[in-house]
């Protein structure tokens, strides 16, 4: 089993972030999403990985190189210019061909188990689950004996709710090759997408069968409020962490508190992420990610995601307030 993970994107919907870091690298729950992807496959035996890589590359190439050097057989293929997940697999074609079966995973998206039960189903597996615009999809229309009978990108008028939702398990690898070569085999316009819905309907019309997994653990990274909500789920699912030991701080778990970090007079949590090196005074957070070398001085935050090395300061003051009062510090804000 061979896994892609195309990981070459913009991020466009997480910026300002997505601006000096790639979209995988963005942590959550103490992890880059990356991070998350890669221990999850290796957690159910795959270990050998092709990743498809474009904008800001180098910093995803260091990031794997880093941690993984040794525990993974790790190749690199560059997707430029970029034009949809099945240019992607293009680009990655000579990977495919030398594959019995792979294993595309999108790198915003973090699944748990369901990898294990998607790896052991015999044939071809699309992992699905129902959303109510399946517009914002691709999506995958069953057959009366639940195989997929059509597969269409964000239908304006869907005739299925469920969405493909980031993994994708190719037992024909040669199928998926000969589907790339009938799409792309003269070139790619440079004015086009080639979505990846569309070489999987080719591989359906050359007799290719696709079960559906329907997923119960997935967790979309692509937006911010979809970022924070898998925080949450995360850390809650994390063992509570009792040696956070911090000066006049009340720590309120689950909470993720990176190496190095330096926090005094403050709340933390629940469902907090700090990367390492933070220095945090008189703050309140929650339901928050903060960033490496994040500095952090009289501010309260929630729902938040805090990029590397941010300076946030706040307006702290004392004040003796009588019977029958009433303050209101936003007027004039």
């Amino acid at each position: 089993m061979r896994a892609l993970i195309p990981v070459a994107g913009i991020g466009t919907k997480l910026r300002p972030h997505t601006h000096t870091q790639p979209k995988p690298l963005i942590p959550v729950a103490g992890k880059p999403i990356l991070g998350h992807i890669i221990d999850n496959l290796l957690q159910y035996g795959v270990d050998d990985m092709v990743f498809v890589v474009g904008y800001l590359r180098e910093k995803i190439t260091e990031y794997v190189q880093t941690h993984y050097a040794g525990r993974i057989k790790m190749e690199f293929v560059v997707q430029e210019p970029r034009r949809g997940l099945a240019h992607a697999l293009w680009v990655a074609v000579e990977h495919i061909r030398q594959a019995d079966e792979v294993l595309i995973v999108l790198g915003d998206t973090i699944f748990g188990d369901d990898t294990r039960k998607i790896l052991a189903t015999e044939g071809s597996v699309l992992a699905v689950h129902p959303v109510e615009d399946p517009r914002e999809f691709g999506v995958a229309v069953l057959d009366s004996r639940q195989y997929v009978r059509r597969l269409a990108e964000k239908p304006p008028i869907p005739t299925s709710n469920l969405a493909l939702v980031g993994m994708y398990k190719i037992s024909e690898a040669p199928l998926l090759v000969k589907a790339l070569e009938a799409m792309m085999g003269k070139g790619v316009a440079e004015d086009q997408e080639y979505p990846l819905t569309d070489a999987l309907m080719q591989m359906i019309q050359l007799g290719a069968q696709f079960r559906v997994h329907h997923v119960e653990n997935w967790f979309d990274c692509g937006r911010k409020q979809s970022l924070l909500l898998t925080n949450r789920i995360l850390l809650g699912r994390m063992p509570a962490d009792r040696s956070y030991m911090f000066p006049n701080t009340v720590i309120i778990p689950p909470v993720h508190i990176a190496e190095g970090c330096e926090i005094k007079n403050s709340i933390i949590g629940p469902y907090v992420a700090i990367a390492e090196h933070a220095r945090i005074n008189n703050s309140i957070l929650s339901n928050s990610i903060l960033g490496a070398y994040t500095r952090l001085e009289s501010i309260i935050l929630q729902g938040s995601v805090i990029g590397n090395d941010t300076s946030l300061k706040g307006k702290s003051i004392s004040i003796n307030i009588g019977d029958n009062a009433e303050i209101d510090f936003e007027q004039g804000a």
